[in-house]
């Protein structure tokens, strides 16, 4: 479980083949610094475990469903990524409950900087598009971020932006995203029990007014 605050900015600097996925190696100080094998840690908001590490670096596995679900599949040796351990039992929650499972995938449409602050808006799958409000919560790889706007129901293309302060421009890789750029995005866990309830709750009703 994580939060979605971001520890440190790595750089993947190796990918080898592993099966029919990769193994990295991802250059992260703080995070390889006391990392243990078995451990959880989110890489640009994917939940990844630790397979190797040294003193700066930690090595983990990645599965070929993941390459194929997630923006990391795009990545490279020279990829920079957020970084965040999984969260210490009796932490304070500082963004939001974070699994590191990716729902989908977003492009980013349009960026707009403004004197202290960013705006990304970010395209979003169509399924995932009745899970995001306004002013609610949303993982954007793996930063915890509020939703300053969406689209509507009846727009052709779904869409959300974010706006970043200027310490999340610095602490994490969003700073440096351009359009075209595909983003790792995370509904909030409570919009995807909600859905799931509703939909058993419509088959239900269903099967009672036959």
């Amino acid at each position: 479980m994580f939060t979605g605050i971001i520890e440190e900015i790595g750089e993947i600097t190796a990918i080898a083949p592993a099966g029919d996925g990769w193994r990295l190696t991802v250059r992260a100080p703080k995070a390889a610094a006391d990392a243990v094998h078995g451990e959880s840690i989110a890489v640009s908001g994917v939940c990844l475990t630790v397979v190797g590490s040294t003193a700066d670096t930690f090595d983990t596995d990645v599965m070929k469903q993941t390459l194929d679900v997630a923006a990391i599949g795009d990545a490279t040796v020279g990829t920079r990524v957020n970084i965040e351990k999984a969260m210490p039992v009796g932490a304070r929650l500082g963004g939001h409950i974070v699994q590191g499972h990716v729902d989908g995938v977003g492009t980013v449409l349009e960026v707009r900087p403004g004197a202290q602050w960013s705006v990304l808006r970010i395209s979003l799958p169509a399924d995932l598009a009745p899970l995001v409000v306004d002013k609610g919560s949303i993982s954007v790889d793996g930063t915890s971020l509020t939703v300053s706007a969406v689209s509507t129901p009846a727009e052709a293309q779904a869409w959300f932006e974010v706006s970043l302060i200027p310490e999340t421009l610095a602490a994490t890789t969003l700073g440096s995203r351009a359009v075209g750029d595909r983003v790792n995005l995370e509904t909030d866990i409570l919009a995807r029990h909600v859905e799931r309830l509703l939909a058993f709750r419509e088959v239900a009703t269903e099967g009672g007014s036959r």
